[in-house]
Formats: C-alpha cells, sequence, structure tokens
C-alpha cells in the first residue's frame, strides 16, 4: 500500500519562516556576498576609492517574500554608485558584480 500525505497549507508556512529556514537564507546570502567582494572593481581615483567593495551588506527577514510568508535574504551595495557598476553607462560598461556573484555563490551554496 502506497504511502498517503496530506500538505496543510499552515504547517507549509510555518516551515518556511521558522528561524532554521531564516539562518539557511542568511547563510546562502552570506555566501553570495563573499563573491561579490572578491570580484568587485576598485577605483583607485578620488574619495571613493574601495567604497563599493566595502559597501557590500546582508540582511534577512522571516517575512519576505510578495506574500510576506517566507524567509528571505537580501544582498545589496549600498554605494550610490552601484547601480552603475551593476548595468553600466554610456561611458563604463556594466561589471555584473551581482548577478555573477549570485550565479556563482547560488551553484556553491
Amino acid at each position: 500500500m502506497a504511502a498517503r500525505f496530506k500538505m496543510k497549507r499552515k504547517g507549509v508556512g510555518q516551515m518556511l519562516r521558522m528561524p532554521g529556514m531564516r539562518a539557511e537564507m542568511l547563510r546562502r546570502a552570506e555566501v553570495i556576498k563573499s563573491v561579490a567582494v572578491a570580484i568587485s572593481p576598485v577605483y583607485e581615483k578620488g574619495s571613493t576609492a574601495g567604497q563599493y567593495k566595502a559597501s557590500w551588506e546582508t540582511a534577512s527577514t522571516a517575512r519576505g517574500g510578495r506574500n510576506r510568508d517566507r524567509a528571505v535574504a537580501y544582498v545589496r551595495n549600498t554605494s550610490y554608485y552601484a547601480r552603475w557598476v551593476e548595468y553600466g553607462t554610456e561611458k563604463v560598461p556594466a561589471h555584473h558584480v551581482l548577478l555573477r556573484a549570485a550565479q556563482v555563490g547560488g551553484a556553491n551554496g
């Protein structure tokens, strides 16, 4: 006789918010952050030398996602010019640091 399973939405929701799930999401975000720091370009000119590389941070919450019903973690760069490094401008090519870090870190996570 085959085993039977009945999923309960409330139980799945509790599992997605549990501290262990949040810790795992934060661990994966830290892996991505470490790759991003390693591959970040460092501009040697002016007062912002090394600011981009030093501005990576992670955060997590148990109430994330579209419906605020699951543990999530975020990786972001707080420097004001991070979007231009990631996506490029007319004069500067895109570096896609976060994209590449997520691809590498996600595979190693």
